[in-house]
């Protein structure tokens, strides 16, 4: 079986798995269908008992009888009606829930699985949204009583053979009616949600870069292509909502020339003495009954076609990041880092950046990464913590390779600063404890001040409960810097791996980052550092020269800058913007 074949019939389970207890349930709620559809026959039969009996009658106790007898049908149906409408509901909810934690994690892992921009996780949700939004509604109820409609065809054919091929006719014509309306609007759907997700991307971008907007006059201009592309999204909107409510249209004008066609015929036939006066009305009664589940269809025709793209769409991205196997607990690391024959490329990309790069750390070593700009640095540095998974080669801790421990388990004995710090919204304290529930001040406390952060964060307000919002917009860039440095000091991690982690600090933070470097080698870690400035680099032992991607030379720190001042003869000449000149061992 081909992988990819078995990547999405592996999705496709997962979503069916997420169904199955829905499907347990179909047949008790299809069992409380069939008493409400029968219950739905009490006001037919009670109109038709009224008209033939009472009233030619005049028997008072037979209508006192009757209504009560009536009053009481409507009450269970509306009990049972309610029931099914809570149990269909909350199945719903079930439903979002149980895949809610799962989307998350594909949410997530997107980024580092497929090609950018080759999925959108936003959609994502709102697809589950929508599949829930059809589960929780009335639409299963009117599904569910569509297979009724033959049952109450035969009632009216028992009253009257014409008037039950006139609804016939009628009930073809709705269904057509539907399958017309879904061949027009689905291409429409799919048009309005690609404008959507463009709308959206663009409003983000404005939102994630106003400063840039702001300085740089760009307002306008980005303006106009969000007007642009909210305007796309609008005339697929309008254009899906008319024919809609045109859909809609028809149906409410045919469903009342129904009901004045079957009063019609009924009519004539009562004239020629076929049937009688309360038969006209519960046949009329029957057949608006009978076309309901079909009205019921068309009118939720629009959700259930949403539901049913996004499981497809949802089937398929969860196709892409499949579910990880459960893996053997190892013990962390204490050893070694070696890295061999490595290649590694953007995910979803058959090109290597960086290319058959190899060497060994050993506990206590820390390694300097230079290069110039787009050499490869910053993605040996994703390769090594496990953010993107290589091409070829491998990366092993004590001789196993990363993918030997789950991402949580790994999380526990690694260390990642990247070079655009991310903070998340929550309190200093949660995001320098990872929001580990089982965190304590003691090491929170440990890791802030082995990033030499302590002081800055009690001098502030709330201290460690300071609300950073998000994305830690309270912070100035150097303040988020040294918490995402805090933040990868947690723990004592056995690895850590700091990219450009001295670009927006001041002096006492760059000396800092030297305390902890130092601090990380005395308990036997290793770091991996990727920089630029002279100082960052005055801790390593060992420095790893990248060069288009490839392992130009590693080695001790004072021998491989030896060997390029040589090389170039030049004591000026940089390496990935760091002038060897400057550089003191």
């Amino acid at each position: 079986m081909p992988k990819q074949f078995r990547a999405h019939a592996a999705g496709l389970s997962e979503i069916r798995k997420a169904l199955t207890f829905l499907w347990s349930l179909l047949g008790g709620i299809a069992i409380v269908s069939g008493f409400i559809n029968v219950l739905y026959l009490t006001g037919p039969l009670f109109m038709l008992q009224v008209y033939d009996r009472v009233l030619a009658s005049h028997s008072v106790p037979t209508l006192v009888a009757l209504s009560v007898g009536a009053l009481f049908l409507y009450c269970v149906q509306g009990l049972l009606d309610y029931i099914r409408g809570l149990v269909v509901s909350r199945s719903g909810t079930d439903f979002h829930e149980h895949l809610s934690s799962r989307l998350f994690q594909v949410i997530a892992a997107l980024p580092m699985t497929v090609a950018r921009g080759a999925a959108d996780g936003m959609q994502a949700m709102r697809d589950l949204d929508a599949v829930r939004a059809f589960i929780s509604g009335t639409g299963p109820a009117a599904f569910l009583d569509l297979p009724w409609l033959p049952v109450y065809l035969l009632l009216i054919y028992l009253l009257n053979p014409l008037l039950a091929y006139v609804t016939i006719i009628g009930a073809i014509f709705l269904a057509l009616l539907t399958i017309g309306a879904d061949a027009v609007t689905v291409r429409l759907n799919i048009e309005a949600a690609q404008a959507n997700s463009r709308r959206s991307v663009l409003a983000e971008a404005g939102h994630r870069n106003a400063e840039i907007v702001k300085a740089m006059g760009l307002g306008k201009r980005l303006g106009a292509m969000f007007s642009d592309a909210n305007a796309d999204y609008l005339s697929k909107q309008q254009a899906m909502t008319d024919k809609s409510n045109g859909l809609a249209s028809i149906t409410r004008i045919f469903r009342m020339m129904m009901q004045s066609g079957i009063l019609a015929m009924g009519a004539y036939s009562v004239l020629r003495g076929d049937m009688s006066a309360g038969a006209i009305i519960a046949a009329s009664i029957t057949s608006t009954r009978a076309l309901a589940p079909l009205e019921g269809v068309i009118a939720h025709w629009k959700g259930f076609v949403a539901a049913r793209k996004g499981i497809e769409r949802l089937e398929l991205l969860f196709s892409r990041v499949p579910v990880r196997r459960m893996t053997m607990s190892l013990p962390p690391p204490k050893q070694s880092l070696s890295i061999a024959s490595l290649y590694v490329g953007p995910p979803g990309e058959e090109g290597a950046i960086v290319k058959n790069i190899s060497f060994n750390l050993e506990a206590g070593q820390a390694v300097g990464v230079v290069g110039a700009s787009a050499a490869g640095k910053s993605t040996l540095a994703r390769a090594l913590v496990g953010v993107w998974h290589p091409l070829a080669g491998d990366i092993r801790l004590d001789g196993a390779r990363l993918d030997q421990w789950d991402d949580e388990e790994r999380g526990r004995f690694t260390g990642y600063l990247p070079q655009d710090v991310e903070l998340f919204e929550g309190t200093i304290a949660q995001n320098i404890a990872r929001f580990d529930p089982d965190a304590t001040p003691q090491m929170i406390i440990e890791a802030a001040m082995a990033a030499n952060v302590h002081a800055m964060i009690v001098a502030m307000d709330k201290g460690y409960e300071t609300s950073i919002g998000e994305g830690g917009a309270v912070l100035s860039a150097g303040q988020r810097q040294r918490i995402g440095l805090a933040r990868a000091l947690f723990g004592n991690p056995f690895l850590v791996v700091l990219d450009e982690p001295n670009s927006n600090l001041d002096a006492d933070g760059e000396a800092a980052l030297s305390a902890a470097i130092q601090s990380i080698k005395q308990r036997r870690g290793i770091v991996v550092l990727v920089a630029h400035r002279s100082s960052a680099i005055a801790n390593v032992d060992l420095v790893a020269v990248i060069e288009a991607g490839k392992l130009r030379a590693f080695g001790p720190k004072d021998d491989i800058l030896r060997s390029l001042r040589s090389d170039y003869q030049q004591v000026t000449q940089s390496v990935g913007g760091v002038k060897l000149a400057t550089i003191k061992s």
